[in-house]
């Protein structure tokens, strides 16, 4: 006999309205297109490079010959670099933005200046340009972050707040196969095709601007400033004083482990593929092949590890699962940059290593804004997930050292793996919100 349908749990997407699935997709819509571009820029950093490195080399003619790894790897982590700082900065400004204006307008603002910006780096004439263009784009992306995530945690229920997140981290999975599939359909054309491509998330401001509106809690709190005559020009002290000075230091921390891992590390897998003895000799539109597959394979993981974050974090705490994926970056990331020695190894690992070190961020958009009351939210979250990216900007730099150092990318990535034992030695400290309401 059929169980009566009455005696079923109700699915946790009962009772979610239809406004509240719109602001989840324009701002998960916004985080792909951030992937994307930020995706792209990691697939065509060696034929880019090779190009205008080549370029200012020859005296204005292309000389592909005389840049070797070693070069590509140390102008390459300092436009790394340069990018991660600017994104720092624009997610600490915007997130204090947000707080003033609202976040669907800071919403708008920077989708358009990071789409704008990633169209023009294909008109890069020498790396410099590149790294300028990448630094303006960044400020953009950093940005969308803070107003995208708050605006989710505001709007959704409490009790479906962190599966939302989850949901809305995915994007970024959702950005690399989107980069993975174009580089693969427009290999042929070049390296500046791609930043071209980046113009698209322009689109999606103007769906926000006509579909989205200010969350009723910022407007609420907004207001009340207003009218106490409580408004205040600067609020990024407010975050050090009092019971808000731990979770801010201990969230910061948190960030710039995770971002420090990625961006030193696995956001050079596309060269470490291209540094495997099998795939030497390859031309480049069929190592972009390979290369697009192993992306492929990294976050088909990530969507995993992002879309657990959530339901794991409702079970278990925010504070267990943050270990979790701490730990197995650990792991991981030598056991996938050091022991494989052919291509079809490095597929069967990456998706494991994705989904802990890509996962890790799906807890930030979940436990960052539960940190904060509502006039301080973005400013807190933006601080929180984007201060520590300016440590973590030297990630890059750091690993174009080592790899002139030790001697391969392998070693080099291995190294940047000791940095989750800082995540794991500062979790104590965290406060764990599972199950608590938004502060107001």
């Amino acid at each position: 006999m059929p169980k009566d349908s009455a005696a079923q749990p109700p699915s946790w997407r009962h009772g979610i309205t239809r406004y509240q699935w719109l602001v989840l997709f324009v701002a998960w819509l916004g985080w792909v297109f951030d992937s994307m571009d930020a995706t792209i820029y990691a697939i065509v950093l060696h034929p880019a490079l090779e190009e205008l490195l080549g370029v200012s080399a020859a005296g204005g003619v292309a000389n592909h010959e005389a840049i070797g790894p070693e070069v590509i790897g140390w102008y390459g982590g300092i436009i790394f670099s340069i990018f991660l700082v600017g994104w720092a900065l624009g997610g600490v400004l915007f997130g204090i933005v947000a707080d003033y204006i609202g976040r669907t307008k800071t919403l708008i603002v920077t989708i358009l200046i990071y789409a704008v910006f990633t169209g023009l780096a294909a008109l890069s004439e020498t790396w410099w340009h590149l790294a300028i263009y990448r630094f303006v784009t960044a400020l953009g992306i950093g940005g969308e972050w803070a107003s995208g995530a708050v605006i989710v945690a505001e709007v959704w229920p409490e009790e479906k707040r962190a599966k939302a997140a989850s949901i809305l981290q995915s994007a970024w999975a959702a950005g690399f196969f989107l980069a993975a599939a174009i580089n693969l359909l427009l290999r042929g054309y070049g390296w500046r095709v791609l930043f071209v491509v980046g113009i698209l998330p322009a689109f999606v401001s103007v769906l926000i601007f006509v579909w989205v509106k200010e969350p009723e809690r910022w407007v609420k709190a907004r207001t009340k400033e207003l009218v106490s005559g409580a408004v205040r020009r600067a609020k990024l002290p407010e975050l050090f004083h009092g019971h808000l000075r731990r979770p801010t230091l201990v969230g910061s921390v948190l960030a710039f482990v995770a971002v420090f891992g990625l961006w030193g590390a696995t956001n050079w897998t596309p060269t470490l593929i291209g540094a495997l003895p099998e795939l030497q000799g390859l031309a480049r539109t069929e190592l972009a092949g390979y290369v697009s597959y192993a992306i492929m394979a990294l976050n088909a993981g990530a969507l995993a590890g992002y879309l657990s974050f959530g339901p794991l974090a409702d079970r278990f705490g925010r504070r267990p699962v943050f270990a979790l994926m701490c730990a197995g970056s650990l792991v991981m990331l030598p056991v996938t940059f050091l022991t494989p020695h052919a291509y079809t190894h490095v597929l069967l690992l990456l998706p494991i290593l994705g989904f802990f070190n890509n996962g890790i961020f799906s807890g930030f958009p979940i436990y960052l804004p539960e940190l904060y009351p509502t006039r301080l939210r973005a400013t807190g979250a933006g601080f929180c997930f984007n201060a520590g990216r300016v440590l973590a900007s030297t990630g890059p730099f750091l690993t174009g050292f080592l790899v002139a150092t030790l001697g391969s990318f392998g070693r080099a990535a291995s190294a940047i793996a000791l940095i989750y034992v800082v995540g794991l030695a500062v979790l104590p400290f965290a406060p764990e919100t599972r199950g608590r309401p938004l502060p107001e």
